[in-house]
C-alpha cells in the first residue's frame, strides 16, 4: 500500500472517531447547560426537550409525552454531532482550526449560537419567542463553553494523538 493511501486510510477513522466523541460530549455538556439554566427558569426537563422536538412537530410536540420528549433529546444530539461533523471536517482542510483550537472553538460556538438562532429555529415550527439580551449572553456562553470549545479540543486532541504515533 502506498503512503498516500495509508494517510488518507488512517484519517478518515480518525475524524470519524473525532466526530463521535466531540459530538457525544458537546451533546451531554449542551443538554446539561440547557437543563440547568432552563430549569432555573422554571422549565422542567419534559417541557423542554418536547420544545426541542416542536422544531420538527410543531405545537403537538407538547402532547406527546415522554416519547416527544425522547425524540426531543434524539433530534438535539442529531445537531450536536452535525456541529462536530462540520468542524472536524473543516480542520481537515484548514490546519489553522486545531491549531488555534482555542480561539476557533470560541468563535465556532458564537457561530453555531447565531446559526441555530437565525437560521434554524426561524425555519422551523418551534414556537418564536421574543429577543432577550439577556438569553442570548446565557445561550452564546452556553455555545462557547458547551459546543464549541469541547468540539475543537477533542477534534484537536484525538488528530495530534493519530498523528504522533
Amino acid at each position: 500500500m502506498s503512503q498516500a493511501v495509508g494517510a488518507v486510510s488512517e484519517q478518515r477513522p480518525r475524524t470519524g472517531r473525532a466526530i463521535v466523541w466531540a459530538g457525544f460530549v458537546c451533546g451531554v455538556l449542551d443538554i446539561t447547560a440547557a437543563l440547568v439554566v432552563y430549569g432555573f427558569f422554571g422549565l422542567r426537563p419534559t417541557r423542554l426537550l418536547q420544545g426541542i422536538a416542536a422544531g420538527l412537530l410543531g405545537p403537538r410536540a407538547f402532547e406527546g409525552g415522554l416519547a416527544t420528549a425522547l425524540f426531543g433529546l434524539l433530534c438535539h444530539f442529531v445537531i450536536a454531532y452535525s456541529a462536530a461533523a462540520v468542524f472536524a471536517v473543516a480542520t481537515r482542510r484548514l490546519e489553522f482550526l486545531g491549531q488555534h483550537a482555542v480561539f476557533s472553538g470560541v468563535l465556532y460556538g458564537v457561530a453555531v449560537y447565531f446559526f441555530m438562532n437565525r437560521i434554524v429555529v426561524p425555519l422551523s415550527a418551534a414556537r418564536k419567542y421574543p429577543f432577550s439580551f439577556q438569553m442570548m449572553v446565557i445561550g452564546v456562553v452556553i455555545h462557547i463553553f458547551c459546543v464549541g470549545l469541547p468540539i475543537a479540543l477533542i477534534v484537536r486532541r484525538v488528530a495530534s494523538r493519530a498523528t504522533s504515533r
